[in-house]
């Protein structure tokens, strides 16, 4: 087993967690503001935490992946900052913020993975902070109506429990479940009505992420529900079942579909790449006389395959690579008649 690890991703790992850890004590105040009934959410973030950090560094050690990111740094702390800063943060407002890229496959279904992604997103920014300790609510010392909000120990606002300041903020996690459940039913009546979802979808893939985000937004308004309607006489049901679901999706959350979450605002390394490739020297074809990429992107390319043992070089000289899509067709073509004519037969 121990050969199978990558040792550069484990201690980036144990690092990142143990830093997580130490936020965790030092943002509750050596913990006194932690909750310890959350303490099962803590280690299922932790490991999420682990898992993620190990992952996304065995991701970045593979070459083409290696090679995009640093690049990306390259360019964005390049003479051109000023320019690829404001690049970088409207292709994030756009794509990673407004969902574009799905809404060009369809508005419906750019609403609803909107509401998809927005639900979790938010559900995260609330339910950490409070995991960990770095947000909690207190009554003001002398009265029984007004609430102070914490951060890190600090008190940063005051306001009336009955106001709607305070039913907005304790209801915040219904909305967010409100939005994935809206989001989710959207993507599950795609998975039971069209043709092309039900011949290729996976459970693991396709159905487990959905059933999950379901069944978290379900119990977590349970809780809710119980406490408003029931007295409470719910509780434990409804607490320990939710409480598992989260626990399932974080200790699933670096191994399955979700992890993408955390791969794509490494893409705006690449708009940065395409941005810098077309200012910059273009690679000309030799079969067709004809510009097709940058000169950058193609003397990357040929670095990328020497690293991973490819050798493309023609025996003629050059590069395989030099050739656009046209000119690889053309010389697959010529190798193929070639073949034929040594063969002495053209045709059969």
């Amino acid at each position: 087993m121990f050969t199978t690890l990558n040792w550069r991703a484990l201690r980036w790992a144990t690092c990142w967690t143990m830093l997580l850890l130490l936020a965790v004590v030092v943002g509750s105040r050596s913990l006194q503001n932690f909750d310890g009934a959350l303490v099962a959410y803590l280690f299922g973030t932790l490991f999420a935490t682990f898992g993620i950090v190990y992952r996304y560094a065995v991701w970045l050690q593979r070459p083409a992946t290696q090679l995009y990111w640093r690049r990306g740094w390259q360019l964005l702390f390049s003479r051109r900052f000023a320019r690829y800063a404001r690049a970088v943060a409207t292709r994030a407002a756009v794509d990673v913020g407004g969902q574009a890229f799905i809404f060009r496959r369809s508005r419906a279904r750019g609403i609803a993975h909107v509401l998809l992604a927005w639900g979790c997103l938010s559900a995260f920014a609330i339910t950490l902070p409070l995991t960990f300790g770095w947000i909690h609510f207190t009554l003001q010392a002398g009265s029984t109506t007004l609430y102070e909000a914490h951060v890190f120990g600090f008190r940063v606002l005051t306001f009336p429990h009955g106001g709607l300041l305070a039913f907005n903020l304790f209801h915040a996690l219904n909305w967010s479940s409100l939005m994935v459940i809206a989001g989710a039913a959207y993507f599950i009546r795609r998975r039971v009505t069209d043709a092309g979802q039900i011949a290729t979808q996976a459970f693991e893939m396709d159905w487990l992420p959905l059933v999950l985000l379901v069944l978290i937004s379900v119990t977590g308004l349970g809780l809710t529900w119980d406490y408003e309607f029931m007295q409470g006489r719910a509780h434990a049901f409804m607490g320990i079942t939710h409480a598992i679901t989260v626990i399932l999706l974080l200790v699933w959350l670096p191994f399955g579909k979700f992890f993408h979450v955390f791969q794509r605002p490494a893409q705006l390394g690449v708009a940065l790449y395409q941005l810098e490739g077309a200012a910059g020297p273009q690679a000309v074809c030799p079969h067709t006389g004809e510009p097709f990429t940058s000169a950058m992107h193609v003397a990357d390319v040929k670095q990328v395959a020497t690293e991973i043992g490819l050798d493309f070089t023609l025996a003629s000289g050059g590069s395989h690579l030099d050739l656009s899509p046209q000119g690889k067709r053309a010389a697959l073509a010529r190798a193929h008649l070639a073949a034929r004519t040594r063969s002495g037969r053209l045709f059969g």
